[in-house]
């Protein structure tokens, strides 16, 4: 079997915020349970430098709850897990604390047969008030609210200084998949179908290779006086709007409007079969104004056809005001063409690309297809929460490059040769 290659990671390396638990114990997930000795829970709740790798594959059921990061020094470590991974269902992770990595889980949310407007309204990923976060390599799916977000308190202290360091910051997306955020499902608000959003005044944050898919608005949405960066993401099938800003003046009463910054280089934003017609790459809205350059930002419908690179939704003053350089530093950051972006993201994003989920499969299948859409429920897409069965394997750290987390020889715990695809059992005896 031959070493799996994932060269974005080598190509971005030295741009992490953190560097997580490493040094740090190493504390074993021994059991899918959600909670008590040996789970997920527990080992997240620990104090220290820590390093969370997973002696058992399969689903942790969080039963319509959420799991907290409040301790620093973490890194958690899906690509430890042996096949299946790990997949969290009926629920989301926030992280409140700092200097956290996450690597190679899957959270499927999903709406559970709550009813509309009920209020169960969980993000699949959000970091509150965090920062020097990692989300590496992950899967968001089914989301309530966002896929996976960067939020926090937007006038946290006494002036622009405050409320940015009290909210979050130096956040690092890189190679996710935020997918089939539902539509009109149990959030209280009604139509809730978002990728990510970067809440007001958190800064630092950047999308490094992400596909968002299927996600009727935000991919992402920057609120007012935000600054992101954004390099080679693809954005398919977005609904009313693909990446927007918006200072509402309703919600900066009594205090002074601040520009947000984007810096766009080398997206991909490709129509599908939910997209409005004519919708804009990037909009804006609300009051105040953004800041931005962008450069080799491809925008085109579901047949190809260009589509603006700018527009609006609001008649209001705010302005999309022109930069003739990049808003935040691109250093060491591989960028490629947009018209090289597709094929070499497919293959790559996602958590556990070398032993995929059936659902990542199907998405990935339907974005190279140009098929699917938005959902308002996960059983619109099939028959619901992955039943996966348990796996146990020892974790052997004397196999693992522990700074890196990866393997000495290059092979992936349940690592296939073959191309991954869902296949019938009509398809695969016709292949044989």
């Amino acid at each position: 079997m031959l070493a799996l290659a994932l060269p974005s990671l080598a190509a971005a390396r030295g741009v992490e915020p953190t560097v997580g638990g490493q040094g740090g114990r190493i504390i074993r997930v021994t059991t899918l349970a959600k909670d008590g000795p040996g789970s997920l829970a527990a080992a997240i709740a620990e104090k220290g430098p820590r390093i969370v790798v997973f002696e058992v594959g399969g689903v942790i059921d969080l039963g319509r709850s959420v799991l907290t990061i409040t301790e620093p020094n973490l890194t958690i470590a899906g690509q430890t897990a042996p096949s299946p991974g790990i997949t969290i269902i009926r629920g989301g992770i926030d992280v409140q604390g700092h200097d956290v990595i996450l690597s190679h889980l899957r959270v499927m949310t999903g709406a559970d047969g709550q009813p509309h407007f009920s209020g169960w309204e969980a993000d699949a990923f959000s970091t509150v008030g965090a920062h020097h976060v990692l989300v590496d390599h992950c899967t968001f799916m089914w989301a309530l609210d966002e896929n996976m977000s960067a939020s926090g308190p937007r006038f946290g202290g006494k002036d622009l200084a405050e409320w940015r360091a009290n909210t979050s910051h130096d956040i690092l997306f890189r190679e996710n998949l935020a997918a089939e955020g539902l539509a009109f499902a149990s959030h209280p608000k009604g139509e809730h179908s978002k990728g990510s959003l970067i809440h007001d005044n958190a800064t630092g944050i950047t999308f490094y290779r992400n596909l968002f898919a299927h996600n009727e608005e935000r991919s992402p949405l920057l609120k007012g006086g935000a600054q992101a960066l954004m390099i080679n993401n693809l954005i398919y099938d977005p609904g009313k709007r693909a990446v927007h800003y918006n200072l509402m003046d309703l919600e900066w009463t009594g205090h002074p409007f601040v520009t947000g910054q984007l810096t766009a280089i080398g997206n991909v934003m490709r129509g599908g079969n939910s997209t409005a017609p004519g919708l804009p790459f990037l909009t804006i809205g609300g009051a105040g104004d953004l800041a931005y350059y962008g450069r080799d930002n491809r925008a085109v419908d579901r047949f190809g056809k260009p589509l603006p690179q700018t527009g609006r939704y609001g008649e209001t003053a705010a302005r999309i005001l022109p930069s003739d350089a990049p808003l935040a530093s691109t250093a060491g950051f591989a960028i490629l063409p947009s018209g090289e972006l597709e094929t070499s993201l497919l293959r790559s994003v996602g958590a556990r690309p070398w032993d995929r989920a059936a659902d990542d499969i199907r998405v990935l299948f339907f974005v190279a297809e140009g098929r699917g859409e938005i959902i308002d429920d996960e059983h619109e897409v099939g028959t619901g929460y992955p039943r996966l069965a348990p796996s146990r394997a020892p974790f052997d750290p004397a196999k693992w490059d522990l700074v890196t987390m990866t393997p000495r020889n290059g092979i992936y715990p349940g690592q296939k040769a073959e191309a991954q695809e869902s296949l019938s059992a009509r398809d695969r005896a016709m292949r044989k």
